[in-house]
């Protein structure tokens, strides 16, 4: 079983995934297999594309090197990777899922594609309060607003709301959107 997780810079990806995590899935993310390449930890894998030059994985190399795995690969490099990272596992959740290739290779591989989504305000805010290293360059809003559209204009990532399976709005509460995932969770598990 493998449920994919699909939105825009912060809008909770992560979180939902956590919640899948927490319902015995086994949680990866889209850029662990690019951070695990740029880092040289691929003890994980039982194949690897290729080793790129050993770099910090800021979030502009990794949209770098994702797209040139890509445009070499086929779209679908990340999410095979991913899966082959997890593949001792029953139930794996992809926190991530970038492009429409990905949404299509995880439903090849029979899963369920959740869209997650919020207004850039709130996008912001928690990206703010979050402190990723990988947002470091991100100063203010209009800094976010441009990493948001570059990510837009890469991925068209509005587009694939309309190629998800589910999609939640995550603009409540934590608990609210407990309620969200527990009753997709529910059905998808059966």
């Amino acid at each position: 079983m493998i449920v994919g997780v699909v939105g825009k810079i912060a809008a909770g990806k992560t979180t939902v995934a956590r919640f899948f995590e927490e319902k015995g899935f086994c949680r990866v993310s889209c850029s662990d297999p690019l951070i695990d390449l740029l880092t040289h930890n691929v003890s994980d894998y039982s194949w690897v594309p290729e080793l790129p030059e050993k770099a910090e994985p800021t979030r502009d190399r990794l949209i770098e090197f994702g797209k040139y795995l890509k445009d070499k690969y086929g779209d679908d490099i990340l999410i095979r990777l991913a899966v082959d990272k997890k593949r001792h596992c029953e139930k794996v959740v992809i926190d991530g899922v970038r492009s429409e290739g990905e949404i299509k290779a995880v439903k090849r591989l029979g899963g369920k594609v959740i869209y997650v989504e919020a207004r850039p305000e709130i996008r912001f805010k928690r990206l703010v309060e979050r402190k990723a290293s990988k947002d470091k360059t991100i100063k203010s809003f209009e800094d976010f607003r441009a990493m948001d559209d570059a990510e837009e204009q890469l991925y068209h990532t509005s587009e694939l709301k309309g190629l998800a399976d589910y999609v939640i709005v995550n603009e409540g509460t934590l608990d609210e959107l407990r309620e969200k995932v527990e009753r997709i969770i529910e059905e998808v598990v059966g």
